[in-house]
């Protein structure tokens, strides 16, 4: 059974390496990932992985069989989702609100199995360290952020941003392997294939 993960992104490969799980990429689908008015955080994320999953699904049509997984990673102060900032000032900003505060990273992921979609997802909670503003800018002048949610990397340089954080490490880096590992042992994917 193959695993396709349709997502470009090079930490969720890297997660799923981590737990030795083979698995191809498929072209990362053409998703809206615009949230819907008044729609929850955590609504927003799930709806992403799913409709990932499913445009995946669909561009795996014709390939060996398999399961298509789609994931989504949203940085949530409050009610605001923070997406990837658009350019350095933005990446500060972001930086600054989360600054000495306590943040949610919601990660959701759905695995498209023959017809059926499941769906799991992780909240954790992340603490921040209180830094001034010469030390957030040099954070945001690495680039390490440009092309996270957020506006930081917990894998990364952006480690020393974080005081503490509850839950799922590997959400907060974009894929809750807890749950992953669930669906996968409910297809019959296997991890820790070493050979």
């Amino acid at each position: 059974m193959i695993l396709y993960l349709a997502s470009g992104s090079p930490r969720r490969a890297e997660l799923l390496r981590q737990i030795a799980v083979p698995f191809s990429v498929l072209p990362a689908p053409d998703i809206d990932e615009t949230p819907l008015p008044q729609e929850p955080p955590l609504e927003y994320v799930c709806r992403m992985a799913r409709e990932k999953a499913q445009a995946g699904a669909v561009a795996a049509h014709g390939q060996p069989l398999g399961a298509v997984l789609g994931a989504d990673t949203a940085v949530v102060l409050g009610d605001e989702i923070l997406g990837k900032p658009a350019d350095k000032e933005q990446a500060l900003a972001m930086l600054k609100a989360l600054n000495g505060n306590e943040h949610q990273v919601m990660s959701a992921l759905a695995l498209s199995h023959r017809g059926q979609l499941e769906v799991r997802y992780a909240i954790t909670r992340v603490q921040f360290r209180h830094l001034d503003e010469v030390h957030l800018q040099a954070y945001v002048d690495t680039g390490e952020g440009a092309d996270k949610a957020g506006g930081y990397g917990i894998q990364g340089l952006g480690a020393a941003l974080v005081a503490s954080l509850t839950g799922s490490y590997s959400g907060v880096v974009g894929l809750p392997l807890e749950q992953m590992v669930e669906l996968l042992d409910q297809v019959g994917i296997r991890y820790w294939q070493t050979n």
